[in-house]
């Protein structure tokens, strides 16, 4: 039995998968509206596989709904660790200190 991907595909693949049932159309159906193969929706709302933009806009607009609210909420911890917990803006802080350190270190 296959694994699930990360915690935020578990969500999204919840979100899709309640909305689907909520409409009452099969996954049959929904890959034929979203033009992608019911298999892979089923993979997703396992959580097994987490979807491309691509696939996540055709899903969501196929089930009429606005695709970012299918990732509202979703951050990168629910994706597993990782070895950059640095912001953009915290990266570049520490660049530019960094960068003064050498130059008053001349």
């Amino acid at each position: 039995m296959p694994t699930y991907h990360s915690a935020a595909a578990q969500e999204i693949g919840r979100r899709i998968r309640s909305t689907r049932q909520e409409l009452g159309i099969s996954l049959e159906d929904l890959g034929e509206l979203a033009e992608v193969n019911w298999t892979t929706i089923g993979k997703i709302e396992r959580g097994v596989s987490s979807p491309t933009v691509e696939t996540l806009v055709r899903i969501a607009s196929a089930l009429e709904i606005d695709a970012g609210s299918l990732v509202t909420g979703v951050t990168s911890e629910l994706y597993g660790s990782s070895a950059h917990r640095l912001t953009a803006r915290e990266f570049i802080r520490a660049r530019t200190t960094a960068g003064r350190g050498r130059r008053t270190g001349s």
